[in-house]
């Protein structure tokens, strides 16, 4: 897979930036909602890469329709960025200790929505059928 080095920026920067910071944080005590945000965290942080490489130069900031990508987790979620982001963040602020920050998924769905929306849009435009298929088939 080709990817080019702006993607790759977009991929492994957030994941070095999370790390440092757990790395950081990691210190006694491990409270039941630190460990909890980190059980969330992972698998999520693990399922949003295989996402954003599944995505491969189809990743953009701004909706494009340079491919329809049906394969992988692709194949049962239509956002799996989106989906899986929104609990890394969760867990992240479990782990923190800040549940309060938990408020700030409520305005991010809202935007998230809206792009998928977007996206769907731009994507059904290009791709038509095609795409009105895989909608129909898979879930967000």
């Amino acid at each position: 897979m080709n990817l080019n080095r702006g993607v790759i920026l977009v991929m492994v920067a957030p994941l070095v930036g999370i790390a440092i910071l757990i790395y950081q944080l990691a210190h006694p005590p491990w409270s039941p909602l630190r460990v909890a945000g980190l059980v969330l965290m992972f698998p999520a942080l693990a399922l949003l890469t295989v996402a954003r490489f599944q995505l491969g130069n189809s990743f953009s900031m701004t909706p494009q329709a340079k491919n329809l990508v049906t394969h992988g987790i692709y194949s049962r979620i239509r956002n799996p960025v989106y989906f899986f982001g929104t609990f890394v963040f969760v867990g992240l602020f479990l782990f923190l200790e800040r549940p309060w920050l938990l408020l700030l998924i409520v305005p991010v769905l809202i935007l998230q929505i809206i792009r998928a929306r977007a996206e769907s849009r731009v994507l059904e435009e290009h791709f038509g059928e095609e795409y009105r298929r895989y909608r129909a088939s898979t879930w967000f």
